[in-house]
């Protein structure tokens, strides 16, 4: 997509078309019926050569902040995050290799998080390193047990 397609003409006016030939009324609806399924892979189903993932981040953040339901919004992008580099879920071991792996989800997820929820952020990887979730652990989607103890939402 280096071709800059994705930014050509009015793109959220046709990714909004494109969620709504789906039969979703906003994109959020449309992520929430793929839960844990990456940025990257949603941009794609709306239009491989046209949507990029960065765009769709965009337009969830927007949406939930006009919805005021930012904190969950942020859990999701870390289940997406984390379902893209740890398929198989939260490592046994951390050896090299899979201490790179969490790394890049956590890093990727910490620059997607808006700024108002960035100590948070840090407060949410802390709490990860010092206690790292069982084995296996894969959250599903943004109302993760786990992931609401680690990051509330602000209207708890």
């Amino acid at each position: 997509m280096s071709d800059g397609r994705p930014w050509q003409g009015n793109w959220k006016a046709r990714l909004y078309e494109r969620v709504r030939e789906r039969g979703f009324a906003s994109l959020t609806a449309f992520a929430e019926a793929r839960p844990a399924v990456p940025l990257y892979a949603l941009a794609e189903e709306l239009g491989k050569d046209d949507v990029a993932a960065v765009q769709v981040l965009s337009e969830l953040l927007a949406e939930a902040e006009r919805r005021k339901q930012v904190t969950r919004f942020v859990r999701d992008v870390l289940v997406r995050e984390l379902s893209q580099s740890l398929p198989d879920g939260w490592p046994a071991v951390l050896d090299d290799a899979n201490r790179f792996k969490v790394a890049k989800a956590l890093g990727r997820w910490s620059a997607y998080t808006p700024e108002t929820h960035q100590s948070r952020a840090e407060q949410v990887r802390a709490a990860l390193r010092a206690t790292p979730p069982p084995p296996g652990w894969r959250p599903l989607g943004p109302d993760d047990e786990l992931l609401r103890t680690l990051l509330p939402d602000e209207e708890a």
